[in-house]
Parts: C-alpha cells; sequence; structure tokens
C-alpha cells in the first residue's frame, strides 16, 4: 500500500510540475494564426476558431463567411499583405482585452489600398478552457467599413486606340453604328410578316429574333435590340425603316472603313471567350471586355486596348461617400502604321476575284505599304454580330476567304531566279557575260536522273546569256546554274538572303525555307530549285525584300509596319556587290521593257518598271497537268518609292503569269 501511495504522489507532483511548464497562449500568437488564414483567404476557419463570442453574435456567419471572400473577388484582391509588432509581455500579462496596431495592404482593381488600424483581443475561456479571441469589426478589411455600410465598386471602360495608315486615314476607329430594334407593340399585327423580312435582311434565323424579343424583360412599348449594322449600309437600312415596329438606335462601336481589303491585316475585335478570359487572367479583363481575335487588333492588342478607369467607394447610411481607392482611366494608344490605305485598297481591287496575296514596299526605307489577301470578308461583320449561317458561308467557300495567305509561304516560281542569278555572279560561278548552250525544249544528265528533265517554255537553241535566260524565263539555264554553283554554295546564298529566318516583322509570317530538311544535296532537288520549285518556298512579303538588294547596292531592307520605327534600316548587309545588283537590277528592267520579255506587258509609258514574272507549277509529278501560282516583282527603277509582289493562285486556267503582269500593270498607272 505504501507503495502505491508513493507512486501516485509522484504522478500528482508530475502532473503539477507539467502544468505549471505550461503557457498560455499569447495574444501574438493567436493573432499570427489568424493572419495566416487571412492571407490564405480562409473566412470560415477564421470566424469558426478565432472571432469572440461578441464578434459572432453581432457579425453571423452569412456577414462574415459568405460576404467577405466575395467582396475580395470582387475587388480583385491580391498581394495582400498584413504586418504588427507582436505586443510584449507586460502588455498582456494579467490582461483581459489588449489591442493589437497591424497594417495592412493589397491591390485592387481600383489601385493600392494601405491603411493601418487596431485588433482588439479578449479572453474567454471556453470548454473549460481560456484563450484570445478576436474582436472582430469591418474596418479590418477595408478602412472606415462600418457595419450596415455599401461597398460599390465601379469601372470605366477605356477607349480603344485607332490604327491608322501612313496618312492619318483610319483602318479601325471608334464610329457610330445602328442598333436595328423592334417595338413589339407596334408591328401592328403583322408579327410573323415583320420577323420574316426582319430574319432576312440581317441574315439571321426567325428562330434567334423569336429568342431575343421572349425575353423575361420585354414589353411592348419597348425597345428591344435584334443585331448591329453598319451607317453606310443605306439599301438595307431603307428597306428595314419600312417595316412596322422596327427602328434603330445609334451606337458606338470598332468601323473598319476599308472593310474587306484590310481584313486580315487588320483584324478585328470580339467578345472574350471564357478560354481567353483564363489566359489573360490577372490583366484586367473581365466577362463583358473584347479582344482583338486576329490581325494587329490581336497583335497589338496590349496597346490598344488601355487600362480601365476604376473607384472603390464605401456608401454610408447617412448618404456620405468614403473613396478606398481610385485608378483613372487610361484610353489606348492610337497607332500609325506605314500602310499606304488607298494603294492596299487598289491592290486588294486588282485581285478580287482571284484568290492570292500582295505585298507592296518602300524599297529604300523597308516601310510596309501594302499586304492584302485575297477573297477576304468584311470585318464590320464579325463585329456587329454575324449569324452562324453567314459564317458557315464563309467557312465553306471553297475560295477560303478566312485564310490569310499573304502569311503562308509558296514555291516562288520563277521569281526567284534574280536571287539565283544574284548568288551565282556572288559566287564566281556565273560571269555577267558568259553563255550556256542549250538546245531544245527539256534537258536532263541522265544517269541517276534517269528520265527526268527540266523544261522550258522559249526555246533557243545554242549560247543563251544571261540577259536572254532572265527576259524568256529560261528554267534549263537557272537549273544549270545552281548545278554549277552546287548544294552548299546556292543554300549559304540563299541563306544570306534570308532563308530559313524569321523575317523581323510584327506580323507574325511563315518562314521561308530552301528544302523540308535545309540542305540542297541532291541534284535533281538542287536543279529545281534554281528555277523556284523543288521545296523552295518564301512568303511574300520576304520575296519582295529579296528585291531591295537590287536597289541597294546588295542590301536588303528591314520590312516595318510602325511609323517611324527606330529599328529600321538594313537587315541583310552586302548580301551581293554593288556591281552584281546592278547588273542584276539592269536585267530585271530589260524583262520589262524589250518586247521580248515574261513581263513586257507591263511597260508603261513614263514608267521604267523592272522586275520579274514567275510561275510555280503545283504537282507531285512531271506528267500530271498541275495547278499553277503566277507571280510578278516590279518596282520603277527611275523613282524607287514602290515595290510590288503579286502571287495569283490557278493562273492556269487563263492568262499565266501574264494574268498577273497585268494586274500589277494597273497597280502602277
Amino acid at each position: 500500500m505504501k507503495k502505491i501511495s508513493s507512486i501516485i504522489v509522484m504522478l500528482l507532483l508530475a502532473i503539477g510540475l507539467l502544468s505549471a511548464c505550461q503557457k498560455d497562449v499569447s495574444p501574438n500568437e493567436r493573432l499570427k494564426e489568424y493572419v495566416q488564414l487571412w492571407n490564405k483567404g480562409n473566412f470560415k476557419k477564421m470566424y469558426i476558431n478565432y472571432l469572440s463570442s461578441s464578434s459572432k453574435e453581432e457579425y453571423k456567419t452569412a456577414d462574415f463567411v459568405d460576404r467577405y471572400p466575395k467582396v475580395y473577388k470582387d475587388l480583385e484582391v491580391d498581394n495582400l499583405k498584413i504586418s504588427y509588432k507582436p505586443l510584449k509581455e507586460d502588455d498582456y500579462k494579467k490582461k483581459d482585452k489588449v489591442n493589437i496596431p497591424v497594417q495592412v495592404s493589397f491591390n485592387t482593381f481600383a489601385g493600392p489600398v494601405k491603411y493601418s488600424t487596431k485588433v482588439l483581443l479578449t479572453k474567454e475561456e471556453k470548454d473549460k478552457k481560456s484563450n484570445w479571441y478576436i474582436n472582430w469589426n469591418p474596418a479590418l478589411i477595408l478602412p472606415g467599413l462600418a457595419k450596415g455600410d455599401k461597398i460599390v465598386p465601379t469601372t470605366e471602360d477605356p477607349k480603344r486606340g485607332e490604327i491608322r495608315d501612313r496618312s492619318g486615314q483610319g483602318l479601325a476607329v471608334n464610329g457610330t453604328v445602328y442598333q436595328i430594334g423592334v417595338t413589339p407593340g407596334k408591328m401592328g399585327g403583322n408579327e410573323s410578316e415583320v420577323k420574316a423580312q426582319l430574319a432576312k435582311l440581317l441574315g439571321l434565323s426567325v428562330e434567334e429574333i423569336d429568342q431575343k424579343l421572349n425575353a423575361s424583360w420585354v414589353k411592348p412599348d419597348l425597345f428591344v435590340p435584334i443585331k448591329k449594322i453598319a451607317t453606310n449600309n443605306q439599301s438595307v437600312l431603307e428597306k428595314l425603316y419600312k417595316l412596322p415596329g422596327v427602328d434603330k438606335q445609334n451606337t458606338t462601336g470598332r468601323v473598319y472603313p476599308f472593310g474587306a481589303a484590310t481584313a486580315h491585316l487588320i483584324g478585328y475585335i470580339g467578345p472574350i471567350s471564357a478560354e481567353e478570359l483564363k489566359e489573360e487572367s490577372g490583366k484586367g479583363y473581365t466577362a463583358n471586355s473584347v479582344i482583338g481575335k486576329r490581325g494587329l487588333e490581336q497583335l497589338y492588342e496590349d496597346r490598344l486596348r488601355g487600362i480601365a478607369g476604376g473607384k472603390i467607394t464605401i456608401q454610408k447610411a447617412d448618404g456620405t461617400v468614403k473613396v478606398i481607392a481610385q485608378k483613372e482611366v487610361q484610353n489606348g494608344e492610337n497607332i500609325n502604321i506605314t500602310i499606304d490605305a488607298k494603294l492596299q485598297e487598289k491592290i486588294y481591287n486588282q485581285m478580287k476575284g482571284s484568290a492570292g496575296t500582295a505585298a507592296a514596299i518602300q524599297p529604300t526605307t523597308g516601310e510596309v505599304l501594302s499586304l492584302v489577301s485575297s477573297p477576304s470578308f468584311d470585318p464590320n461583320d464579325f463585329v456587329l454580330g454575324m449569324s452562324n449561317s453567314e459564317y458557315n458561308k464563309l467557312e465553306k467557300d471553297p475560295m477560303q476567304p478566312l485564310i490569310n495567305r499573304f502569311a503562308l509561304s509558296y514555291a516562288p516560281g520563277s521569281s526567284i531566279k534574280p536571287i539565283t542569278a544574284a548568288i551565282a555572279l556572288q559566287n564566281g560561278t556565273l560571269k555577267p557575260n558568259s553563255t550556256k548552250t542549250i538546245n531544245g525544249k527539256s534537258w536532263g544528265k541522265g544517269g541517276s536522273w534517269g528520265d527526268y528533265k527540266v523544261s522550258r517554255v522559249h526555246v533557243e537553241n545554242g549560247p543563251v546569256s544571261l540577259s536572254d535566260a532572265m527576259m524568256y524565263s529560261d528554267n534549263i539555264y537557272f537549273a544549270q546554274t545552281a548545278l554549277d554553283m552546287g548544294g552548299d554554295k546556292f543554300v549559304k546564298g540563299l541563306k544570306d538572303f534570308g532563308f530559313g529566318e524569321q523575317l523581323p516583322f510584327d506580323y507574325p509570317l511563315k518562314k521561308s525555307q530552301i528544302s523540308s530538311d535545309g540542305t540542297l544535296n541532291k541534284e535533281i532537288l538542287l536543279a529545281d530549285s534554281g528555277y523556284g520549285q523543288g521545296q523552295v518556298q518564301m512568303n511574300i512579303l520576304h520575296l519582295a525584300d529579296t528585291y531591295t538588294a537590287f536597289i541597294n547596292n546588295g542590301n536588303i531592307v528591314k520590312p516595318t509596319i510602325k511609323m517611324n520605327d527606330k529599328n529600321a534600316g538594313v537587315w541583310k548587309e552586302n548580301v551581293i556587290s554593288p556591281e552584281n545588283a546592278k547588273t542584276v537590277a539592269s536585267l530585271l528592267r530589260k524583262v520589262v521593257a524589250d518586247p521580248r520579255g515574261t513581263g513586257h506587258g507591263a511597260d508603261l509609258p513614263n514608267i521604267a518598271l523592272a522586275g520579274k514574272t514567275g510561275t510555280a507549277e503545283l504537282k507531285s509529278s512531271k506528267k500530271e497537268k498541275g495547278k499553277e501560282n503566277g507571280l510578278f516583282v516590279a518596282y520603277d527603277q527611275n523613282k524607287k518609292d514602290v515595290l510590288v509582289a503579286v502571287l495569283i493562285e490557278g493562273v492556269e486556267k487563263g492568262g499565266g503569269s501574264h494574268l498577273v503582269v497585268q494586274k500589277v500593270a494597273n497597280i502602277f498607272k
């Protein structure tokens, strides 16, 4: 018994010593835990485990757990920081209430918020255990916020920047559009007929119109918006106004004055998608935002959209207003580009009805004057609201108007021959006055070539000079020129001209390629590449840009689209010598000036056009009859202010490259 009693005594002493060693939790520790939950946004745990009884009595779960996470979300609160200086033990020892000063800061959509306040902690006993609890009030969430106050967030959308051409002509502007709508009570019993006519004129279905008219808010005397249309669509407007109950309201919208002519280059804006909203998280977009969908509208989105203004206020019960944060709206930047809108429209009109692409460049400065893709679409239709049937029509069009052709690459055909000649002259494997003896319409090496032969259109038996080969566009001559150079030298020369590189240009274009693997190790491929077949591919702007070497003493300029671009200048320096550049330039003039030249159709009075035609055959074998693309690159050798490259698809149907020559001639007239 004595032994058991002594053990009990020892246990009691141990428990007593353990209890003496345990300290009460300090208010500092409790606040630290609370702040950690606050930083994590765990308002539920903050409420359940840390709020005082009096706070829970005054602020129910809905007031705290449900409301304040939503407030933080609505205000786009992030980068929350809470700091405080812990109390010394003497400051809270033997006390039931303490105040700890805290500093709170965070960012919101309306700018930063920073304030100082005090957290009151009270000691309470719960479940026979004493602890510190937060005596909470709304001023901890926002400075000056009290129970019953209303938090009012407001935003001001920025004015989107406009895109203008080199002379200030609007290409994408903020203008007036008409909102066409119906006042149901004014249809005078002709509902079915009015809706049928309205659907036909606006490119909608009757079901789509009914959906809008059957909205819960609609009343007989209220104007119901149906669809926006352009203000210049007079023929449709006149018919709409004749329908009973149909009227318009003026509203603002994005307007593209040059329509289809600039669609692929400028692009358009549209409502932001859920996917885009996720990708652009943290940039100030909302579910109601618009965003650039393609073209320069998309490329320059960050500069054009501006920064929304915002204000967060607290409305007191007595009507007074306290501003918590405010950020002034910053309108988007107006951007002037090097494009000449009149030239863009002129080139597009020349190509209308044909599939193809074109580029125009100021050959001494590199300023891009035009980038055209044909056929095209009207971007205003996308902004105003395109119906599913209208979009499906565009998608199923065999001419594929939605494809941006100037961003693609094509076989350059004979338009590469000046480049082949320039590289060979630079390497010394070709002399300006040397000739090649060629007989017949076709030529092949036999042996490993088998029966494969290179064909030419113009047959002139005997010695063929470089001048005549360029003028007649002799495929055999340039195939042999490439073979004389060899694959390594030709590849190096093409790389000097920018093949295989991304063109240093704001608008992303497909890289021009030498071949699928970048080499010309096979003889047939090398020969075919010399006259622009094989696997050679070029985008239309790069093709135009390479010709600037013949104007700038062997230097290729850097293409630019921003006005007064500080990075403008030379892209490729001394690609060829000034002498070789002059030699090729004289050959290009002969292609147009000589009556026998393939480009003679562009020989205009008082304009010294120089250039090169091209026909690229698109077929898998020599025997089959395939599609042909026609090309012509030309510039005025006297003015040297505009260089134009045009490609038309499917010219085998009539005219060949001569069709393209005529279109380019019309552009220069």
